[in-house]
């Protein structure tokens, strides 16, 4: 009996307290929020209750912003924002930029997958890297040279996609898009030939699973009040994270000192074409804040741009032309329009040799269904920025500093509010003006940010996703291969489709 009662007052006592602790919990979480206080945005639960929607994230966030275009998710020790109003977006992004930073909470969170790369910093560091990539961006030797890598792997993705299509096989066609994107952003990005579409590279292969995988670990940091805790005692997903994270160091390190070596070597050469000589060359000239770990953080902020964006865009950009056939065969028309070519078996190389920039400029209708698949399923769903002093939004309602203000890129493609009755529908034709594209408000339209942090890759963006769209175009019809496969998304930094994109490609007559 004396054990019995030991036994029942240790388990009323160990309830007891969870409950107070629960309470407690629950008081700090609520206690001066101004919860119901009419100039605040009005509160649709805490931030942890995206847990119990967290596989539908998105769609959660968007059905709360139907009703409340400005709500709050309300955390410990701050309030977090969630908005759709276009007005608000260009006020924390532009208007009030100086107002606003990743945040505390935002970097802890990133950096040990980011670092101190260009989208997890501000200030001095954000303005040094910024400042050279622009450089970059704009010169004419890194467009050139971006463009034929981009022909150069887009032909290896037709010759990939033949095998499977001659031998009627199933395949993935967000796991191709990823690796022909690696391979691509690599060599632009950091002068490395990675080989990854045509799998002759493990290493290749397994740092872009590593990536990946801690890609979408990092993200449930965001609904994960004992992340920090697992962290410590590197237990449960923040073990996985620490390996993976271990395996993208071991190989971006590799790929720093080989560029280093090889660049010993070309001294006397002054063309750079690729980013990483760039920051290298800059390195050599600031030797205590440009350190290889610096380098890493860069290199991997560039690659999550360049690699992840287009090939998600691409992925759901194939599957919204599996449902709507009569899309595919519009740009189609438009392609061999652009390109004079009506040969039943052209010459792979010669095609994508003749995707100049001025062929890539007349393809409006094919620009407008690239963005029409932006607004729908945006690269980054969901962004914001730290409100480093108490502000008041556009709409009227008060942050507190250290509120963090989050618009939803997702939710807003989806509001009719913003894109009229069919806002839900895929229709590029709301891009045309009399057949010639016209581009939105980057604040209406903010897949690619906006203010002083727009993307400066943009354009970039899209040269690579129009080449590789046109290549597979112009030699394949895709289909799903289960066709009522209902895609949907796996809940990441990017906008990933989860388990894949299967497809069957049939050879275009």
């Amino acid at each position: 009996m004396d054990v019995l009662y030991t036994l029942l007052t240790f388990i009323v006592f160990s309830f007891l307290a969870i409950l107070l602790a629960l309470c407690y919990f629950m008081l700090i979480v609520f206690l001066g929020k101004s919860i119901g206080e009419p100039g605040y945005a009005p509160v649709k639960g805490t931030v942890f209750h995206q847990l119990f929607y967290y596989s539908t994230l998105y769609d959660y966030l968007t059905e709360m912003a139907k009703t409340t275009p400005t709500f709050r998710l309300i955390a410990p020790d701050q309030s977090d924002l969630y908005t759709i109003d276009t007005r608000n977006v260009e006020h924390v992004l532009k208007t009030n930029f100086d107002k606003y930073s990743k945040g505390k909470g935002n970097q802890d969170i990133l950096t040990d997958l980011l670092g101190e790369g260009i989208f997890a910093v501000d200030g001095d560091k954000w303005r040094q890297q910024r400042k050279l990539a622009s450089y970059e961006f704009s010169t004419r030797v890194l467009r050139d040279f971006s463009c034929s890598v981009f022909r150069r792997n887009a032909a290896k993705l037709i010759r990939v996609i033949s095998e499977f299509s001659h031998q009627a096989q199933v395949f993935d066609m967000q796991d191709i898009l990823m690796r022909c994107t690696l391979d691509s952003i690599f060599k632009v990005g950091f002068g490395t030939e990675l080989n990854c579409l045509e799998r002759s590279s493990k290493e290749g292969i397994e740092f872009m699973k590593a990536f990946d995988e801690s890609n979408a670990l990092i993200y449930w940091r965001y609904v994960d009040p004992f992340w920090k805790l697992k962290r410590l005692l590197n237990i449960g997903c923040e073990a996985t994270l620490k390996r993976n994270v271990k395996i993208i160091d071991d190989f971006v390190h590799g790929v720093i000192k080989t560029r280093k070596a090889q660049l010993a070597l070309q001294q006397e050469s002054n063309l750079k074409e690729d980013i990483l000589s760039r920051f290298l060359i800059e390195s050599k000239k600031e030797q205590t804040t440009m350190t290889d770990q610096y380098l890493r953080d860069i290199i991997l902020n560039f690659m999550i741009a360049g690699k992840d964006t287009s090939a998600n865009t691409l992925s759901w950009f194939f599957y919204m032309l599996c449902k709507n056939p009569l899309i595919e065969e519009k740009i189609a028309q438009e392609l061999r329009d652009a390109t004079c070519s009506n040969e039943s078996e052209p010459n792979v190389d010669e095609f994508v040799a003749n995707l100049t920039d001025a062929t890539l400029d007349k393809m409006h209708y094919l620009h407008a269904a690239l963005t029409e698949t932006l607004r729908l399923y945006p690269a980054v769903p969901m962004d914001g920025r730290t409100a480093d002093a108490p502000d008041i939004l556009p709409d009227g309602h008060k942050l507190r500093e250290g509120d963090g203000l989050y618009y939803l890129a997702y939710s807003m493609g989806r509001m009719s509010s913003i894109w009229g009755e069919d806002a839900e529908e895929f229709r590029p034709e709301r891009w045309l003006n009399n057949g010639i594209f016209q581009a939105e408000s980057p604040f209406k339209f903010v897949s690619f940010h906006g203010g002083p942090r727009i993307c400066l890759g943009k354009e970039f963006a899209y040269r690579q996703m129009k080449i590789v769209a046109m290549a597979l175009l112009r030699f394949f019809r895709f289909k799903l291969a289960n066709g009522s496969q209902n895609v949907t998304y796996r809940v990441m930094l990017t906008l990933h489709m989860d388990k894949g994109l299967l497809l069957c490609a049939i050879p275009r007559s």
